[in-house]
């Protein structure tokens, strides 16, 4: 098969969370352990970073990639989902792998795959792990996809863990409270490896420091800490927090050089090393245009405090959202003052324009709908004036088809 044929058939064949939800997601790691079996366990020959939390773990992945890199590591980095090309989420030193390794890989492992029905995530994630194991990266980066005590990554023992933050998304799936969620989350803690939490919360505390305690692992919360921070060319101020849970990551991580400089550099070159896309991406000026691909609660709040803090004149909106979200705390959130424009993603989950229009005026939220983000994106940019502040988000695919 040719590399379009290959991904048509990876995505029609095999599950995809992202595209189809809760159907997608297997509550067991027995397919991913038989799988790297097969594949004479790749992920045993390379170091890696586990990386798990409801929001600023693809960011923090990308700026551990990136500072590793800089101190002359060859670096492997897994995250998901991708924005534009499938080859996004695995990466060594900031190149994807190729469209050969992607055929190949598939070919070789057609008949295993379709014999014992392993989901798109499975897949993917032995594709990153032999990958990884056959380029002898010295090190690999890997970001959860969903959950993290049987997410399909959840087969490694890294060098260390970091835990970014715990948030009330995918409640569906990993519980409908803080606590249940964090100890979905805490199932990549392993046994003697260290684990760093970004963002000490009240709810999670204890649950971490008890499963710490019981796996005999040493626990270090990044945010109470004293750290030195870094600028980043990651521009959302919000950033500092994933910085902290880095930078101490980095220092609790044995047997790797990592000077200041490294840091330093690392840090303000993240997009460059690692193509990384989507985290408050200025895409314009006059009038400023902002994505950012923030689709929780907690990630959105960060998101709308960003922007109180930035000057303009009319706000303009251009959200869309998948349909497994609670949006009333969003809702709840979004300034009233703003122009709205209401579009619905290309994916099968997408949650369609005029529900979510009628949703958002139960909050008052006025607006008009969209066939396509396009078109919305494209009406939002003729209505805004040069002062006037213009956003995009809502959804990683609405971000996805923009950019």
């Amino acid at each position: 098969m040719k590399y379009k044929e290959t991904l048509d058939w990876m995505f029609a064949q095999l599950p995809m969370y992202q595209q189809k939800g809760k159907i997608a997601f297997k509550n067991k790691l027995d397919n991913s352990i038989n799988f790297a079996l097969h594949l004479d366990n790749p992920e045993k020959k390379f170091k890696s970073i586990h990386v798990a939390g409801t929001n600023g773990k693809g960011s923090s992945c990308h700026m551990l990639a990136s500072i590793l890199q800089e101190a002359g590591y060859k670096v492997g980095l897994y995250t998901s989902p991708h924005l534009k090309d499938f080859r996004e989420r695995i990466k060594i030193n900031g190149n994807t792998i190729s469209k050969k390794a992607v055929k190949q890989f598939i070919a070789h492992n057609k008949s295993f795959l379709e014999g014992n029905g392993l989901s798109f995530f499975e897949m993917t994630v032995g594709m990153a792990f032999h990958y990884f194991a056959e380029q002898k990266v010295d090190i690999a980066v890997i970001e959860v996809g969903l959950g993290g005590r049987l997410d399909s990554t959840n087969i490694i023992v890294p060098e260390i863990s970091l835990i970014t933050n715990i948030g009330l998304d995918h409640t569906h799936l990993l519980g409908d409270t803080l606590e249940k969620i964090a100890l979905e989350k805490a199932g990549i803690i392993k046994k003697g490896v260290p684990v760093v939490i970004s963002e000490t919360q009240l709810e999670t505390k204890g649950i971490f420091n008890m499963l710490t305690a019981q796996r005999k692992s040493s626990i270090v919360f990044a945010d109470q800490q004293n750290i030195k921070v870094y600028s980043t060319d990651l521009l959302g101020k919000y950033q500092i927090k994933n910085i902290k849970g880095v930078l101490t990551c980095l220092s609790e991580l044995k047997g790797f050089k990592i000077k200041k400089k490294h840091i330093a550099k690392g840090l303000l070159n993240v997009v460059k090393n690692t193509g990384l896309l989507g985290r408050w991406q200025q895409l314009g000026q006059e009038p400023t245009i902002i994505c950012d691909t923030a689709h929780n609660k907690e990630g959105l709040a960060l998101v709308l405090n960003q922007i109180k803090q930035e000057s303009f004149d009319r706000l303009h909106m251009v959200l869309g959202f998948v349909n497994d979200k609670e949006l009333d705390d969003v809702f709840n959130m979004l300034p009233k003052n703003a122009k709205y424009y209401f579009v619905c993603p290309n994916v099968s989950r997408g949650l369609q324009t005029e529900k979510l229009q009628r949703l958002a005026e139960h909050f008052d939220l006025k607006g008009e709908v969209y066939t396509t983000v396009s078109e919305g994106f494209k009406d939002a940019k003729v209505k805004a004036k040069k002062n006037d502040f213009l956003y995009i988000g809502g959804s990683t695919f609405v971000v996805a088809e923009i950019v």
